[in-house]
């Protein structure tokens, strides 16, 4: 979440919970005037947003607190929502707290200085919330390892035709297909009807039930349609379970909760690869249902989890479940006072959330409103280039690249699983990076280097193979795609899904997601379906060749149109410019200057863009 504009005070969040800024960074200068009416009513929002407990008197937030209790039946915590009320409104100076005890104050002080200090519960929600992941990472790996033996079963020729190649691409791919036109688009209304344990229970059934379905299939277009149906199980999941967490969580260690969705979303996909090595010397026909099928587990297990998880209690609140809210926020907080402060300050934030829904079109508003619009052409950006940096290309078909380039099913196999490990162990940094060096930098460093190993896998294809024993070949093609791995893990793996979730206003918020999420999954649909036919009609060389150019491409856009977020308010968001920026280091036009690392950026940018047209013209 983003910081506050008031530095060097304890403040609170947009989510609810108690965020500590800096006191060491200097203040924001004043953001200019804005003359575009609608654009001023959401800056004056979104600033109502920050904090909207400032201006009140001890005596008024003790009334709202009475008023709050009496009205949705919570007499019995009366004197906490009193103090709770007034902690929320000055959260550094405790001795204002009446009737306080020395466990409270120690409770509150962890808050930030021992951040993962957390009530069990809150690691429970942790491990459900890595366990949704893992079975997102399986559910896009197994397929990897099995499209090697059901191409046999269903009779589809390996010959590089067009046909085959559509028919491969067609399998699949068939899942996120499913997400971008249809299962993200309803995420919103079922988190609005099911609560986000809902969403999370049948989303992860549906996984598993599809998972069974794909294991028995006896033709491919029974298979692609049971991969269709597994996209109702990722899409929801992909976007609800990061929401849940972020909801449960207290804000020092949010961020990096979130973050784990993508690390152990690479631990999934690194585990898919295992089940598919383990069951390679099964017999053929069995083992390629058996890779399908053992994504059935982990869904299991995360259905039998959330039985015991509380509801989200924003969610509760949003519904008007008020008593229910509190019972669940208080499992996830260590005392009352925490909770009750917490809940109220949460009723205050949706008091101004559904004001400023008031008449409104979240779609026109995408494209109408010039801060929406800015946020939507920088998720959109960060979100079509995860896909077309190319690395669904290695996770959906890596097994069939590296048999193209010499090895055998099982050491094609073994290889695969080489790079989903190195896809998990290089993720765990970004936990650290993303909110020191920033989610800009991450990019410009990270596409060049990505481009620069593409180019070299593909040109390794022109190394002659001289049959079984000859490993000049592989050993290039698989060493590029381990340093290929190694520097998509830390950038463009983790920053799209944080950038998103952060660019976009907190009333359009839920919508704003749904949308990146579908330009994410539409755009690796049509990776998935394309590939297959680009192999068969421009070889590895230049199938390779291709995403490298469009890494450069990324480097360019992200370099000359994409802010930095980090460490900016959504007020400091809300008053940019309405355009794409040049040298856009942060936002704020007081801030909009050129780091000095731009221009080493620039030149490293340069240098490889050279590269890759000279690498380009020889394939």
């Amino acid at each position: 979440m983003a910081e506050l504009a008031t530095k060097g005070e304890k403040q609170y969040s947009l989510s609810g919970d108690l965020h500590t800024t800096d006191p060491s960074e200097p203040a924001a200068k004043p953001a200019p005037p804005i003359f575009d009416p609608e654009l001023q009513r959401i800056a004056e929002l979104s600033a109502k947003l920050e904090n909207p407990l400032s201006g009140f008197s001890s005596h008024e937030l003790v009334q709202q607190a009475e008023e709050f209790c009496q009205a949705n039946g919570l007499n019995d915590q009366l004197e906490n929502f009193k103090r709770g009320a007034i902690l929320a409104a000055n959260p550094q100076d405790l001795d204002r707290i009446p009737g306080i005890t020395e466990e409270e104050r120690q409770f509150i002080d962890w808050e930030g200085s021992r951040r993962w200090k957390q009530p069990m519960m809150m690691y429970f929600i942790a491990i459900l919330s890595s366990m949704a992941a893992i079975v997102q990472g399986m559910d896009e790996a197994v397929v990897n390892g099995a499209q090697i033996f059901y191409y046999d079963r269903f009779g589809i020729p390996t010959d590089g035709t067009k046909k085959t190649a559509i028919i491969q691409g067609l399998v699949n791919s068939a899942p996120y297909l499913c997400c971008a036109v249809f299962a993200c688009w309803i995420t919103d209304p079922a988190n609005r009807l099911l609560g986000r344990r809902g969403v999370i229970f049948w989303s992860c059934f549906i996984a598993g039930a599809a998972s069974i379905w794909e294991a028995f299939t006896y033709s491919w277009p029974q298979l692609f349609v049971s991969r269709l149906a597994l996209g109702l199980g990722i899409g929801p999941k992909s976007a609800t379970a990061p929401i849940y967490t972020a909801e449960c969580a207290p804000a020092p260690i949010r961020g990096a909760l979130v973050m784990q969705w993508q690390m152990w979303t690479a631990f999934g996909i690194a585990l898919g690869d295992v089940v598919s090595v383990i069951f390679v010397d099964v017999e053929p026909n069995v083992a390629w249902r058996l890779m399908l099928g053992s994504t059935v587990v982990a869904p299991v297990i995360v259905c039998c989890m959330i039985y015991y998880a509380p509801e989200s209690p924003r969610w509760y609140m949003s519904k008007g479940r008020v008593a229910d809210a509190y019972h669940s926020m208080r499992r996830l907080r260590f005392c009352d006072l925490q909770a009750s402060r917490d809940l109220f300050y949460i009723a205050k934030l949706l008091e101004l959330e559904n004001e400023s829904l008031q008449g409104r079109n979240l779609l026109t508003d995408m494209w109408r409103v010039p801060r929406v619009r800015r946020a939507a052409q920088a998720s959109g950006l960060v979100m079509f280039m995860q896909q077309f940096c190319g690395v669904n290309v290695i996770a959906y078909y890596s097994s069939q690249v590296f048999i193209e380039a010499g090895f055998d099913r099982k050491a094609a196999l073994l290889t695969t699983m080489g790079t989903g490990l190195v896809n998990w162990i290089f993720a765990i940094p970004a936990l650290y990076t993303i909110d020191t060096f920033g989610r800009r930098n991450l990019l410009l460093t990270t596409f060049p280097a990505m481009a620069a190993c593409l180019l070299a896998t593909g040109m390794a294809f022109f190394i002659p193979f001289d049959g079984p024993g000859d490993n000049r070949r592989v050993g290039v093609v698989a060493a590029s795609i381990y340093l290929y791995m190694a520097f998509y893990s830390p950038g463009e793996g983790p920053v799209p899904f944080t950038y998103s979730a952060e660019a976009f206003p907190l009333y359009i918020r839920d919508f704003g997601m749904s949308y990146a999420t579908a330009v994410c999954w539409f755009f690796n649909f049509v990776l998935a379906i394309t590939f297959p036919l680009m192999l068969t009609a421009f070889k590895p060389q230049g199938a390779f060749g291709w995403y490298a150019g469009w890494c450069i491409i990324g480097w360019v856009a992200v370099f000359f149109t994409l802010p930095e977020t980090k460490a900016l308010t959504l007020e400091e968001l809300d008053y940019g410019p309405s355009s794409f920026f040049l040298f856009p280091r942060s936002i704020p036009p007081s801030t909009n200057k050129t780091n000095p690392t731009d221009f080493v950026f620039f030149l490293v940018g340069v240098i490889c863009l050279c590269v890759c047209l000279n690498g380009g013209w020889i394939i």
